[in-house]
């Protein structure tokens, strides 16, 4: 009898073949022969995290912000005080409720858009742009379930325009520090890897309706901002709701997507407290959210299996007093890196045999040339700087009419891990297969991501 897996591989092989040029954004803008000097750039979602991009959109010379939308005239306003001490044109302002987005796009001056919205509204704006022949960058995550992913794929590859989860740690200094030391085999043979949503953000779903970070119990329509319709999720949902801070660094150290893919996965979801303890302890045992049960589990770890037979392990652990980590650990046949303790040991090199050392003179060392040359442009941008490279990533790929460096398969892959956990959970920690969104051809894309300034 034939090996299973061997068979699995020449099946895989056909179908890749079969599917040749399938999966290659084919037209559309892509690839024209005439840059552009600047980018038209529409805003869909101007609230808080939209805020932060159009900031930083405003302060760029190659950017033009033709149009804004939202559905709260408090975050319109704050936008347009925004724009108004910046200088630049009042743009077009749409304040039309839930479907104004649409009005956004007929508008054939805008040569891309930024999407920041609640979650579930990401999947049909995504699509709706790329229609309507924009380039699509949108904050995470993209699909909601398998079928949206599959939506977001075709939909791209038959409009032939590129969209771009702006994942922003894989920008993160450090990570990409340890990206160049990956790629120069410092650590070896990489053999497991892991990250993960580690942050309390519990002031984040919750506060009292009228202002970021205001302590209160209230979220959904008493809620302000994130706590109007984020901590809705943690009642219906249970599952890895945020992987893609963990798995998009690391997707690029093991070349997922480009010479590697994710193949199966594996979740536990730990029991419900942190959630209904916070509500108690700042409203009361008789505040009426007391009551609300919670399905998110305060822990969910989440196994991955890769082609390439690494290992990754992510985690998300949101509700619970915790100080801020991604968790990091980047492992091979010659060493380690943690980000928790900032340590690092390679063998043969590290000063003391079986000891960590700080990473501060090995990250020192192998900066990634990118920070190198534009660390200073990014200097008191958001989240440390990495929000200036993510968003001028996306910028110069407009610009260049290239497609983008984090581009359509990956962020369907990072995001397809939220439903997979789901199922898996669901189905009481089954291992489920994971979706090729590629159709066969990461056997066959190289990665380039942070290459040279391909960004």
């Amino acid at each position: 009898m034939k090996d299973i897996s061997t068979s699995r591989r020449d099946f895989i092989k056909r179908t890749a073949v079969a599917g040749a040029g399938l999966s290659i954004l084919p037209s559309g803008i892509l690839f024209a022969k005439d840059a552009l000097p600047h980018v038209r750039l529409g805003f869909i979602g101007v609230g808080l995290r939209g805020q932060n991009h159009l900031d930083l959109a405003l302060r760029r010379d190659d950017v033009e912000v033709v149009a804004i939308c939202d559905v709260q005239q408090r975050m319109i306003d704050s936008s347009k005080e925004l724009i108004k001490k910046s200088g630049k044109p009042m743009p077009q302002v749409i304040f039309e409720g839930p479907q104004g987005y649409k009005k956004l796009l007929e508008n054939k001056n805008i040569d891309a858009v930024i999407i920041a919205t609640p979650w579930e509204w990401h999947t049909v704006m995504c699509m709706d742009a790329m229609n309507a022949k924009k380039y699509v960058g949108c904050e995470v995550i993209t699909g909601m379930t398998i079928d949206e992913c599959w939506q977001l794929v075709h939909t791209s590859e038959q409009t032939g325009m590129p969209l771009m989860m702006l994942e922003n740690v894989c920008y993160r200094r450090d990570v990409m520090a340890i990206l160049n030391m990956v790629r120069q085999n410092v650590f070896g043979e990489l053999i497991h890897l892991q990250g993960g949503y580690q942050h309390d953000l519990r002031d984040i779903k919750f506060n009292d309706g009228v202002k970021e970070n205001a302590i209160g119990a209230e979220f959904g329509e008493k809620g302000f901002s994130e706590a109007s319709w984020r901590t809705l999720h943690s009642i219906n949902r249970d599952g890895d709701l945020y992987p893609t801070h963990g798995i998009g660094p690391i997707a690029m150290m093991v070349d997922i997507n480009r010479g590697n893919r994710l193949t199966e996965l594996v979740s536990y979801s730990s029991k419900s407290r942190g959630l209904h303890d916070y509500i108690v302890k700042v409203g009361g045992e008789n505040h009426p959210n007391a009551k609300v049960k919670f399905k998110l589990g305060d822990v969910v770890t989440t196994m991955l299996k890769c082609a390439n037979d690494e290992t990754i392990l992510l985690q998300h652990d949101t509700n619970l007093p915790r100080p801020y980590s991604l968790g990091f650990r980047v492992q091979g046949t010659k060493g380690i890196w943690m980000d928790v303790n900032h340590s690092i040991y390679i063998e043969g090199k590290s000063k003391t045999p079986h000891e960590w050392e700080d990473t501060k003179e090995w990250l020192d060392k192998y900066d990634h040339p990118l920070w190198k040359k534009y660390g200073g442009d990014a200097a008191g941008a958001g989240h440390g700087g990495m929000d200036w490279f993510v968003l001028n990533a996306f910028i110069e790929a407009v610009k260049k009419k290239t497609n983008t460096p984090q581009d359509v398969y990956d962020a369907v892959t990072w995001s397809a891990i939220t439903p997979l956990s789901e199922t898996s959970i669901r189905l009481g920690g089954e291992t489920v297969e994971f979706p090729d969104f590629t159709h066969g051809q990461w056997m066959y894309r190289k990665n380039d991501f942070a290459q040279d300034d391909t960004y």
